[in-house]
């Protein structure tokens, strides 16, 4: 399990300095389906025939690599940050797993 903070203080290569940055977890967009390689399948497919292309099936990954999404609070340059891949991700989340609240270390 990786818990990140939502800010992180590091470099902005706008601003050549440290700055602090607001940290988001990246998604990728919708396709839109009007890539050429998306327009060719689609062409390719159509009439008889049935399946044209082969279809993947031998996944062999379980998990994605972690991007971040680093803003700089001053100028709002963006950058991308990959980190591990994980199965679970958390973002600026207090886990209370396994502490409790008035036992101190030395109790």
């Amino acid at each position: 399990m990786v818990n990140i903070p939502k800010t992180r203080n590091t470099y902005c290569r706008k601003c050549k300095k440290h700055q602090p940055h607001k940290v988001s977890q990246y998604k990728t967009g919708k396709k839109t389906g009007k890539a050429q390689g998306d327009r060719r399948y689609e062409k390719k497919q159509k009439g008889f025939g049935g399946q044209t292309k082969p279809v993947f099936h031998k996944k062999a990954k379980t998990t994605k690599k972690i991007v971040l999404k680093l803003e700089c609070s001053k100028c709002k340059a963006k950058r991308m940050k990959p980190i591990k891949r994980t199965k679970h991700f958390e973002l600026g989340t207090d886990s209370k797993k396994g502490k409790s609240e008035h036992a101190g270390k030395y109790r």
